[in-house]
């Protein structure tokens, strides 16, 4: 199947010599002396005007693999709770990317709670936009999608430990790439204050952690189940810390302090 583009043109420009011009202004950051070698990386995925430049730190920061596992947030009611996409391609205005029907075979045969799913993946935003940053910075990659629409715990935990069993055993390197936005439309004092407290639980790479104080503090991370499936993935992989390369809200853009959204852009290693 192709995967065509839902917000091209809403979150990200439609136009590819915009695009292009875009993303370069994100990650134009000095080029690092030697790229971090991360398992995983943890992005935003707000308009790229509140939230690019975050995803921007951490894409030019880390070393990029051909093989990438990309996992997002279900944000409608519509489809399967853990929605895999096997084979075809996505397009963007970029051009198509290929998925890695291989990948995503060893996922679905290790992960049995994964489910051929293209309604989840339709107007899905969550993983759309992270690929023209990968398509500028890291031409000829292949990806899988994952769709998480679920909050069941050892669900999560199961389909992490599953995941790095597959990027255990692959002789190519992997990277998982999760794309999550922190606390949504409380002020931007609340919402920073919410975020260090689950941002702190992300860097000591803490899956359980992160989920009850999530619950327990009301913070609306909408890439929670993402986050505990990489988290637990990381952990399993031997990963052994987590360290915050950017953070900000989307007041930091829009001088509105009321009622914000936090980004935290994130690596695993």
């Amino acid at each position: 199947m192709l995967r065509l583009p839902a917000v091209a043109g809403q979150f990200y420009p439609g136009n590819p010599n915009e695009l292009s011009a875009l993303v370069e202004k994100y990650t134009s950051h000095p080029e690092p002396r030697n790229r971090l070698k991360a398992r995983a990386c943890l992005v935003p995925h707000a308009g790229y005007i509140y939230s690019g430049a975050v995803a921007g730190a951490v894409f030019s920061t880390i070393s990029l693999s051909r093989r990438i596992l990309l996992l997002g947030v279900r944000h409608y009611p519509r489809g399967e709770d853990l929605a895999i996409l096997s084979e075809g391609a996505w397009r963007t205005p970029l051009g198509d990317v290929p998925i890695d029907a291989p990948l995503a075979a060893r996922l679905r045969a290790e992960c049995p709670g994964l489910q051929e799913d293209a309604i989840a993946h339709s107007r899905e935003h969550s993983l759309e936009v992270e690929l023209p940053f990968l398509q500028v910075l890291d031409p000829g990659f292949s990806f899988v999608p994952l769709a998480v629409g679920t909050l069941r715990f050892e669900e999560l935990v199961e389909t992490g430990e599953g995941i790095a069993k597959v990027l255990a055993e692959s002789p190519d390197e992997i990277l998982i790439v999760t794309s999550s936005d922190m606390n949504h439309y409380e002020d931007d004092e609340t919402t920073r204050r919410k975020d260090r407290l689950a941002i702190d639980c992300l860097l000591r790479l803490d899956p359980r952690s992160l989920y009850q104080t999530c619950r327990d503090k009301n913070i609306t991370m909408c890439g929670l189940g993402p986050a505990i499936t990489m988290l637990t993935a990381v952990r399993c992989l031997g990963g052994e810390k987590g360290e915050l390369m950017r953070y900000a809200t989307s007041g930091d853009v829009s001088g509105d302090r009321d009622a914000v959204v936090g980004y935290a852009g994130m690596t695993f290693a």
